[in-house]
C-alpha cells in the first residue's frame, strides 16, 4: 500500500467513479440523468479533497485500487471545506437534492457511534481488476494501520454482495437503515 499524493488524484477519482457508478447509496443523492458520471466524478473529487486534508488516501502498489479514510474525531471545518461543499452542491447534487442529502446525512450521523475511529469513506477497485484480491490486500493493510493506532474502523455500504466480504475481514453489522435502499453500518470487532 502506498500513500497517495496530489498527483494521484485523477487516477483515484477515475477508480472511484467507475467503481461506484451503479452504487445505490451514491445514486440516491444524485438527481439522475445522463450526466451522472460527471456528478459522481465531482463527488469523488470532493471525497479526495476531504480525505487528503483530514485523513489518508492509499493506493494499491499497482494503483488499481484505493481507499479513502477519515478521522471524524479530528476533522475541523475550514474555509477550504466550505468552498468544496459549495462545489459539491452545485456540480454533484444540485440545489434541488440538498434537503434530501442533508436529511440522509443527519440520519447517518445519528446512527453512527460517537467514538474515535478510522472511517473508510470509499474503497474501490478498478472494475477491470476486481475479483483478483487487490481490494482484500488493501483492506488488510488498513486494518493493520487501525490496529496500530488502536482505533476501530467504521464504514457503511449499500452493496449487499459486499457484506460477506467485510464480515470475512472482521467487521460486524451494527445497524441498518432503509432509505429507498438498505444501508448497512459496519465496524470492526
Amino acid at each position: 500500500m502506498i500513500e497517495a499524493t496530489i498527483h494521484d488524484k485523477d487516477r483515484i477519482v477515475q477508480i472511484l467513479a467507475r467503481s461506484f457508478e451503479n452504487n445505490k447509496s451514491v445514486n440516491y443523492v444524485l438527481p439522475g440523468g445522463s450526466d451522472n458520471v460527471f456528478r459522481i466524478k465531482h463527488l469523488m473529487d470532493y471525497s479526495f479533497n476531504m480525505c487528503f486534508n483530514n485523513g489518508n488516501i492509499f493506493l494499491s502498489e499497482d494503483k488499481d485500487a484505493c481507499v479513502l479514510t477519515l478521522y471524524p474525531h479530528k476533522s475541523k471545518y475550514h474555509i477550504k471545506r466550505f468552498l468544496w461543499d459549495l462545489k459539491l452542491i452545485f456540480f454533484a447534487f444540485g440545489i434541488s437534492q440538498l434537503p434530501k442529502v442533508l436529511k440522509r446525512e443527519k440520519t447517518i450521523a445519528k446512527a453512527k457511534d460517537k467514538v474515535p475511529q478510522l472511517y473508510i469513506w470509499f474503497i474501490g477497485v478498478d472494475p477491470s481488476q476486481q475479483r483478483k484480491g487487490i481490494g482484500s490486500k488493501l483492506l488488510k493493510e488498513v486494518l493493520l494501520k487501525a490496529r496500530a493506532e488502536k482505533l476501530p474502523i467504521y464504514l457503511e455500504t449499500s452493496t449487499l454482495e459486499n457484506i460477506p466480504w467485510y464480515l470475512k475481514h472482521g467487521f460486524d453489522v451494527y445497524h441498518t437503515h432503509d432509505f429507498t435502499y438498505r444501508l448497512f453500518f459496519l465496524k470492526t470487532k
